[in-house]
């Protein structure tokens, strides 16, 4: 009798625990998502109550700006020239015909001009889908040109195969990381760029909102568990590590965000009054490209150790912890390749302009490009790395107390 009564207290118990962890992850869920709609409104509480404006349609100068797409009828004429320095490119210009495809004159027929070079625009064929500029004046005229080729729907193409291979292959879990990315995705545009235009402090924002991130994704990836528990205090601390790191560095070698590249269409910004801090900006950046290789390497750790102690409850704490090393030391490697050669390859093009001026030792390696460069991937990828024996840590402890 004592028997059938222990074998039918177990299910209930494991029952239990499950839907524990499952309420508290709605409850987490719930929580956040009511955090992002209440700085949504906050951040856009002007255009929420005085409308938004139509993204596709804007008065400038008293003229009316509309940016819409268009199909090429034909090609009426055009003058172009190869240039030989830049390997079979033109340099000219076409008229066209072209009938437009969305917007107000959606259906209407009109010419439009086409003006490219090596390094604008492209001549365009009978057939291409195209984005049109059309400016209409206050007396009625209309004046159109090609701005680029359509290519939204090769990226979205593009995009739906890349949510397809991870769906087939990842299953459920490819599913709820997609969720995880669209989500990390529209906060930081809608939420983390709108708040640093708005001045507020840029790598205390970026951190904050990277830690709610982190909190969201692993939520729903895998509930509030003891392993996502794991992950998330090790991300936190590995990518506050990074923060650290790019901060210091950045101090000792009197570098900042007014050095990036990108930063100078900003500061141009900032003298006619956006409120954007630019000298954050390096940090943030590296936050932000911390973010994304620290969880995967906390995740991994946290999951691995899970699936150790289940398959042999009774190692102790600190043999948990060697193996989470033993883990982590396979990781280093092949991550720390990953952020490096994705900082170089974002910019591989600059870097070929640079070996091709054949700098000296000294002027290389002095100037703001290789040092920001270094700053960004070497603090991520210490963040990545330190992150290894934090989250170890966390996880062996919390599952010998549990």
């Amino acid at each position: 009798m004592s028997n059938k009564s222990h074998k039918n207290s177990s299910p209930p118990a494991l029952w239990s625990d499950k839907h524990s962890v499952e309420k508290s992850s709605i409850i987490v869920l719930i929580i956040s998502f009511v955090l992002f709609f209440c700085a949504l409104f906050v951040i856009h509480s002007e255009d929420i109550l005085h409308g938004a404006a139509d993204i596709f349609l804007y008065e400038r100068e008293g003229e009316i700006v509309e940016y819409e797409t268009a199909t090429v009828n034909d090609i009426i004429s055009e003058s172009m020239e190869p240039q030989e320095t830049a390997d079979g490119a033109f340099t000219g210009q076409q008229k066209i015909s072209v009938t437009i495809n969305s917007g107000q004159y959606k259906e209407e027929e009109m010419t439009a001009d086409v003006f490219f070079a090596p390094l604008n625009g492209v001549p365009v064929s009978k057939g291409d889908k195209v984005v049109l500029f059309l400016k209409t004046r206050a007396n009625g005229d209309r004046y159109a040109s090609v701005y680029e080729i359509n290519r939204i729907p090769v990226l979205a193409a593009f995009l739906l195969l890349f949510f397809a291979a991870v769906m087939i292959i990842g299953g459920l879990t490819g599913l709820k990381s997609l969720i995880g990315l669209i989500f990390t995705v529209i906060c930081l545009f809608v939420i983390l760029i709108p708040l640093l235009l708005k001045g507020a402090p840029t790598i205390l924002t970026t951190f904050v909102l990277c830690a709610y991130l982190a909190l969201v994704n692993f939520t729903i990836l895998g509930g509030v568990h003891r392993k996502t528990i794991s992950a998330f205090l090790g991300t936190v601390t590995g990518t506050f590590l990074a923060m650290i790191f790019g901060l210091a560095v950045q101090t000792l070698s009197k570098i900042n965000g007014f050095r990036l590249e990108d930063a100078e269409p900003l500061l141009q910004m900032k003298q006619v009054g956006l409120s954007i801090h630019i000298q954050g900006l390096l940090v943030a950046s590296i936050i932000i490209c911390a973010l994304g290789a620290v969880m995967d390497v906390a995740m991994s750790i946290s999951s691995s150790l899970e699936e150790v102690h289940a398959a042999n409850p009774q190692l102790s704490r600190n043999e948990l912890f060697r193996s989470g090393m033993n883990i982590g030391r396979d990781m280093v490697g092949t991550m720390t390749n990953t952020l490096i050669l994705a900082f170089l390859g974002s910019e591989f093009t600059l870097i070929i302009f640079i070996y091709s001026r054949g700098m000296s030792f000294y002027q290389l390696y002095s100037s703001a490009f290789v040092t920001l460069e270094t700053i960004s991937g070497l603090s991520s990828s210490l963040g990545m790395i330190l992150a290894i024996p934090l989250t170890a840590f966390i996880s062996s402890t919390l599952i010998k107390k549990s």
